[in-house]
């Protein structure tokens, strides 16, 4: 008879004696032009939670949980955040840590491919920490279900070794907390999201509120900017803060080499111009869809694999990034029998509009 796995109960600390560098060492980051774009944004980003701006109703639910944490002294409850790319979910995460005067880890759901990349992070963690998962609706299976205890029992199980001589070790963690970040909340399992005590939804940020962010973050990048110019870029950033800082960045270059490093209201409409942006945020690439849609298929509708051929770009990019924005702005529907453009996607491009129902364009 095959010999039983030898099981044996240990602690974290315990184990970052026992188990092999490759399982108490958390793998270091290699990609360089996401390490500059890390860096670029950490100096933009807020550090307390009452610097944040905009996100109202999230940022007070999150100070009362925060205040109750510390009043009991312990870890905060799992935390979800969701929303499209660029609305400041990394930025809460990094807050929260400071607020509770505690560590942080940082990874991604595709950065663990096998449940033996997650184990460093959780015997590495301390008592109160936080382990900060991006895109975590992009975890294999495998490694979604080894996070399951770590989560609700703080306790992971290792098998070393192989065959009759394998051993187990159950190691105890210490509480911490997952802070897991989404772009596409409903491709997560109902187990993953029902161990997350709190989940915030992030939406879209107003133009007043990306005007105040872009006339902060011009001063911390030494730039000077006016009051229309940071007006301008926010109306242009689709409500989100990302693009706002990316779009500032631009702005902040073409005024060095074109207006003597002064953003005014002229410097940035001609730095967005020669970006191809206008004045509603839509791009070379929104506009091209749009002229397409109308040009080849009459305003539609019309397939989004025939559009995909139509334009040269893969059927992923057109939905993943170009349609949402459309739809957002109603410059394009969706119907059963393909995309069409709407009257306000007519107009926008400088078409005549057609005689239908009387759709309407959130720019107004």
């Amino acid at each position: 008879m095959p010999r039983e796995t030898k099981y044996r109960r240990t602690t974290a600390a315990d184990a970052e004696i026992d188990l092999p560098d490759e399982l108490t060492d958390p793998p270091a980051p290699s990609n360089r032009v996401l390490d500059e774009q890390r860096t670029f944004d950490e100096q933009l980003r807020p550090t307390r939670l009452s610097q944040v701006i905009g996100q109202r109703k999230v940022k007070e639910r999150l100070q009362i949980v925060l205040d109750a944490t510390r009043m009991r002294q312990t870890p905060l409850g799992h935390l979800l955040l969701d929303g499209p790319p660029g609305l400041g979910k990394t930025t809460l995460a990094t807050v929260i840590p400071r607020e509770l005067d505690t560590e942080i880890q940082f990874t991604s759901g595709p950065a663990l491919k096998a449940p033996k990349d997650l184990v460093p992070y959780l015997t590495n963690a301390i008592s109160g920490s936080v382990l900060f998962i991006d895109e975590i609706h992009r975890l294999p299976p495998a490694v979604e279900e080894y996070l399951y205890s770590a989560m609700e029992d703080f306790r992971v199980d290792i098998v070393l070794g192989e065959g009759t001589n394998a051993r187990t070790l159950s190691i105890d963690l210490k509480p911490f907390t997952v802070i897991g970040a989404t772009t596409r909340s409903g491709m997560l399992t109902a187990p993953l999201r029902d161990r997350f005590v709190h989940q915030e939804r992030l939406t879209y940020y107003d133009t007043a509120e990306l005007t105040e962010i872009v006339q902060i973050n011009a001063k911390k990048l030494s730039s000077d900017i006016s009051d229309d110019a940071a007006r301008e870029i926010a109306i242009r950033c689709r409500g989100t803060p990302r693009r706002a800082n990316n779009l500032l960045r631009w702005a902040r270059d073409y005024a060095e080499v074109h207006g003597g490093g002064t953003i005014t209201d002229d410097i940035a409409n001609r730095a967005l111009e020669m970006r191809e942006i206008d004045k509603h945020g839509l791009d070379e690439q929104d506009r091209r869809y749009l002229t397409t849609l109308i040009d080849v298929f009459t305003g539609g509708p019309a397939g989004l694999s025939t559009l995909s051929h139509s334009l040269s770009i893969p059927a992923d990019t057109l939905e993943d990034e170009v349609e949402p924005f459309l739809l957002r702005t109603g410059l394009i529907r969706r119907t059963p029998r393909g995309r069409t453009v709407t009257p306000a996607g007519w107009e926008h491009v400088g078409r005549a509009k057609p005689d239908n129902d009387g759709d309407r364009s959130l720019f107004g």
